[in-house]
């Protein structure tokens, strides 16, 4: 998620410098850091009296909470800590970072990579409006993005669109599968599976009616269609598989905050 973050930032005016901090970095960053687009270090590296508008903390949760050094630094840097770890609490953070650190935490989902996820954020500070701006252009080349006003909903968020992309994809190896039960080989049941996923997605995207308006429409009384709904909107059909499935990511999610 750091690296789709990096190259919608390389295509803003906005950002003076971008400096990362990767100690294992990849084939692509080591080419941008040659090219001169950003500032490429093994660890934080700051000038004395220097300054930063902002800093991402791209990093997975299990790590971040050993980086005692890096927050320690960041937090004398001035910047505006922007952190997509799931399950880091912003108390957290400012225990780490000091108290004065101004802190937001992001959420957003991979399908970012291509510009069009969602990014839910959150901070207790009371942002200027500039600094908010900042963080929505952080953020806005992921796709699009929202504020949620309790920190609490932040794993509510994790379950639902952070982890969300996956139940997608599950669903198209599912019917998939589905598709080869009824002759089909691998190559076809997958095309169909992947196009009927991605085409519902987007029509999803593109006609703001309710979704349930969207089902009711394609769903002929007494045809396929209801045949097939009556078994996966049974009392232990989808609804309720998914509903433990989120509240399984959330509980994991207040775990990782531990």
């Amino acid at each position: 998620m750091g690296g789709a973050m990096l190259r919608g930032w390389l295509s803003l005016d906005a950002l003076s410098r971008i400096h990362v901090v990767e100690p294992n970095p990849s084939p692509e960053l080591a080419a941008l850091a040659k090219a001169k687009k950003i500032t490429l270090a093994s660890h934080l590296e700051r000038k004395p009296g220097e300054k930063f508008s902002a800093a991402v903390l791209a990093i997975k949760p299990q790590i971040l909470k050993g980086e005692i050094a890096l927050l320690r630094e960041l937090g004398q840097s001035g910047a505006l800590v922007l952190s997509i770890a799931a399950g880091i609490t912003t108390k957290t953070l400012r225990a780490r970072l000091g108290k004065e650190v101004r802190v937001v935490r992001a959420m957003p989902n991979t399908p970012g990579a291509i510009g069009q996820g969602i990014t839910a954020l959150y901070t207790s500070e009371d942002l200027k409006p500039r600094e908010r701006a900042l963080v929505e252009t952080l953020t806005g080349t992921l796709g699009e993005t929202l504020w949620v006003s309790a920190e609490k909903m932040m794993d509510g968020v994790t379950a639902v669109s952070g982890s969300g992309p996956a139940y997608v994809f599950l669903l198209a190896e599912a019917l998939a599968e589905a598709a080869k039960a009824q002759g089909f080989d691998t190559a076809t049941a997958e095309k169909l599976a992947r196009a009927t996923v991605s085409g519902a997605g987007a029509l999803l995207k593109a006609d703001k009616r309710a979704a349930g308006v969207l089902r009711q429409e394609v769903t002929s009384p007494g045809g396929t269609t209801e045949a097939a709904l009556n078994v996966l909107m049974a009392k232990d059909g989808m609804g309720p598989l998914l509903a433990r499935a989120v509240k399984a990511a959330a509980k994991r999610s207040k775990e990782l905050g531990k």
